[in-house]
């Protein structure tokens, strides 16, 4: 049942989020992902890995993971619409924060919006991978 209260807002309800393609999931402008170290231990008990390992394959210098061609994050699985994070039980802190207790911006600006879209539109098509 959703909320009348004075003040609802629909993009603030984070039950959006798991039916969402993953708009925050590609890397944008200089916005960045920064991964903490206990987000690395996290990732490498879930993936039964050590953190060293995680550090090799996954990430992009200290502090972030590397992206594909088209910025979208190494763990998003590209055969499906939804829940497509690949280690969301093990997502970084920045990951499980988002959007911060504020509106999505990604269905708040038009602008993002547009530019995200078409991205995913182009990472789920057969043979884009």
């Amino acid at each position: 049942m959703m909320s009348t209260q004075k003040g609802y807002c629909l993009s603030r309800n984070k039950i959006f989020c798991n039916f969402c393609p993953g708009f925050c999931c590609y890397k944008t402008g200089s916005a960045s992902l920064y991964i903490m170290a206990s987000d690395i231990n996290r990732i490498a008990r879930h993936l039964n890995i050590s953190d060293g390992e995680v550090r090799k394959r996954f990430m992009d210098g200290r502090s972030t993971f590397k992206t594909r061609k088209d910025g979208s994050c190494i763990f998003l699985h590209n055969d499906r619409l939804c829940r497509r994070c690949s280690i969301h039980a093990a997502r970084p802190k920045q990951c499980r924060d988002f959007p911060y207790d504020r509106p999505c911006p990604y269905l708040e600006d038009e602008e993002l919006l547009t530019c995200i879209q078409a991205k995913i539109e182009y990472t789920l098509l057969p043979g884009s991978a």
